[in-house]
C-alpha cells in the first residue's frame, strides 16, 4: 500500500495493477449486491443474447477503481470523492485487468487530486475509464 501525502503527488505520476476477473468475484458480488440479471448469473443465456459466457457486472470492475485510488494512487491518505466511470466493452471470467491511473489536476486551495483512470483488458481493449476525484489526508 502506498502512502503518499498531498505535497508528495504532481501532476503525470502514475500508478497500476492487475486483476483477474473470476467466477467466484462474480458470485460474491451477486451475493453482495443481489443483482440476479440473467446475463450476468448464467453463461447459457448471455450465448443465447451473444456474449461468449456470463458478463462481469461493471460495477464489480468499476469498483477497482477504488482500490486504484486507496491502495496505489495515493493510497491510505485516501478520502475518494467521487468516481464517473463509462464503461465500453463487456468483462467476462478470466479476463484479466489492467486498472491504471494518472493524475490529471491538483486543486491546491481544495487540496483535491483528480486522476485519469482507464481498465484495460488482457487484449490491450479499454473496458472502462473514469474521472476520480479524491481528497489526500496529511
Amino acid at each position: 500500500m502506498n502512502s503518499y501525502k498531498f505535497n508528495d503527488l504532481s501532476v503525470g505520476m502514475s500508478e497500476s495493477f492487475t486483476v483477474t476477473i473470476t467466477e467466484e468475484m462474480m458470485d460474491k458480488f451477486i451475493d453482495i449486491t443481489g443483482d440476479i440479471s440473467p446475463i450476468h448469473v448464467s453463461a447459457d443465456y448471455a450465448k443465447a443474447h451473444g456474449f461468449k459466457n456470463r458478463v462481469c457486472h461493471g460495477m464489480l470492475f468499476g469498483s477497482m477503481f477504488s482500490t486504484l485510488a486507496g491502495v496505489y494512487l495515493p493510497g491510505e491518505h485516501c478520502l475518494l470523492h467521487s468516481v464517473e466511470t463509462k464503461f465500453s466493452l463487456p468483462v467476462f471470467p478470466g479476463d484479466v485487468l489492467t486498472v491504471a491511473g494518472k493524475i490529471s489536476e491538483i486543486n491546491e486551495t481544495f487540496k483535491t487530486v483528480f486522476v485519469k483512470g482507464t481498465i484495460t483488458n488482457q487484449d490491450g481493449k479499454k473496458v472502462c475509464k473514469a474521472n476520480i476525484q479524491l481528497g489526500v489526508r496529511e
